[in-house]
């Protein structure tokens, strides 16, 4: 008897698959867990929103607070900083003031005998003085100590008047001071 062969189909295909159809498959699954990772990143994204929201919902409390702080303390601050520039300017003065002082007192010091002072004037650049001698050589005197001293530049005598009448000679003198 002969043997009855009847066609077959196979539906299956070849176990070894073509090209193509490892290359579909590689990219439906690698597509699969493209899809999977974005899903996974954007809902990560998602939920770190919230926190970010949490964050900025907190900060924004500790700026109105620190505001409520600074706004109570601004009335504080400002006589505070009223106080430091009043005491800036005090010892701006201060200082200038124990300067002049001990200039006057210097140039006081520095008379001698038979001399008295009609007029001293003090001002930032210069010292002037008007005075009256009964000697010559105390004039002499008082103009050498004025050129030693440290604090001045230059003397120079304006002018010498000699009043026969009370025996005495005026002078007006100009000391520069050296600024410091």
């Amino acid at each position: 008897m002969p043997k009855n062969h009847h066609p077959s189909i196979n539906l299956l295909g070849n176990r070894r698959g073509s090209i193509f159809d490892k290359f579909i498959d590689w990219a439906l699954t690698i597509g699969r867990l493209v899809v999977i990772l974005t899903e996974v990143i954007a809902l990560s994204a998602f939920l770190y929103r919230f926190t970010l929201d949490r964050q900025l919902i907190d900060l924004h409390s500790k700026i109105k607070q620190e505001e409520a702080i600074v706004g109570y303390l601004k009335d504080r601050e400002e006589t505070y900083r009223n106080l430091q520039d009043r005491l800036s300017v005090i010892s701006t003065f201060s200082d200038s003031g124990e300067k002049k002082v001990k200039l006057f007192s210097d140039i006081v010091e520095f008379a001698p005998a038979g001399m008295t002072f009609n007029e001293l004037v003090l001002t930032e650049n210069y010292v002037k003085i008007s005075a009256n001698f009964q000697f010559v050589p105390s004039l002499t005197t008082f103009v050498n100590s004025l050129k030693n001293y440290s604090s001045i530049g230059n003397v120079s005598i304006e002018k010498i008047e000699n009043k026969l009448s009370n025996a005495l000679i005026t002078v007006s003198i100009t000391a520069n001071l050296k600024e410091q």
